[in-house]
This record gives structure tokens, sequence and C-alpha cells, in this order.
């Protein structure tokens, strides 16, 4: 029972100082450069893959030392220990998944293909379903990234 919930409160913690991080790397630290050039492509018009893959990597290395330190600086301030390898792991899936994710052709072909066509293109009524999309998979891969740390 005392490993169990030791794992729980590992998991718990690590879930928390990913989730934050991601919103303050995402929203805060990322420059506008980044989140308008990241997801360009050749067929979009006068923009450049490379521009864009670039930006999107520039974007996931300051995402990933944000989330970095999150986790180094939170666990010391709570007393919970992660082990680096479970946690080197996590921040991988993170970054990798992130990656991806903002490169916006992969999820927006995903969507595509799962039957959210028309959420993934939805931009009325407050509501921009791209970034929902987006969040979403930030979330889960954030889950399983903190399931790893907890390790």
């Amino acid at each position: 029972m005392h490993q169990s919930f030791d794992r729980a409160a590992r998991f718990a913690t690590a879930y928390a100082l990913l989730r934050a991080a991601a919103d303050v790397a995402d929203h805060w630290i990322q420059t506008d450069h980044q989140a308008a050039t990241k997801g360009q492509h050749d067929h979009n018009e006068g923009q450049s893959s490379a521009a864009g893959r670039r930006a999107c990597a520039a974007h996931v290395a300051t995402y990933t030392a944000t989330q970095a330190t999150a986790l180094l600086l939170g666990t010391r301030a709570l007393g919970v220990r992660l082990r680096p390898g479970p946690v080197t792991a996590a921040l991988a899936l993170s970054a990798v998944t992130h990656y991806i994710a903002d490169r916006r052709e992969p999820l927006r072909r995903l969507a595509d293909a799962t039957g959210g066509r028309a959420f993934v293109r939805l931009a009325d009524h407050g509501m921009n379903g791209a970034y929902a999309l987006d969040q979403a998979w930030h979330h889960a891969f954030e889950t399983a990234a903190a399931l790893i740390a907890s390790q």
C-alpha cells in the first residue's frame, strides 16, 4: 500500500508540474515568431517548411527546458524524488509529441482520418477546434509522461 501511495504521489506531482510548465512554455515563453512559423509547410503559399521545422524545434527546446526546470525545482521543493532515467524518458515523450502536434499538419490529418474534419477547422462561436484538439493531445501525452516519470 505504501509503495502504491508513493507512486501515486510521484505521478500527481509530475503531472501537475508538467501541465503547469506546459502552459507557461506555450503561452508565455514561446515567441510570437515561433507561434506564427512552427506550422509552416511548403504547400502553404509563401511559407517554408524548413523555417517551420526550425521554429518548432526552437519552441520545443524551450518547452522541454521549462518542463525540466519545473520538475527539478518542484520536486525538490516538495521533497519528492523522481529517478533521472524515467524523467528523461518522460521529457523525451513530451518533446517528441509536442513537436508532432505543433507542426499542425499531423494532427489535422489525424482529425481528418478519425472523423474530426469539421471540428479541427471550427473557428466560430468563440471556439477554435484545432487549438482544442492540440491541447487534448498535449494533455494526453503529459499524462503518459507523468506515468513514466513516476516509475
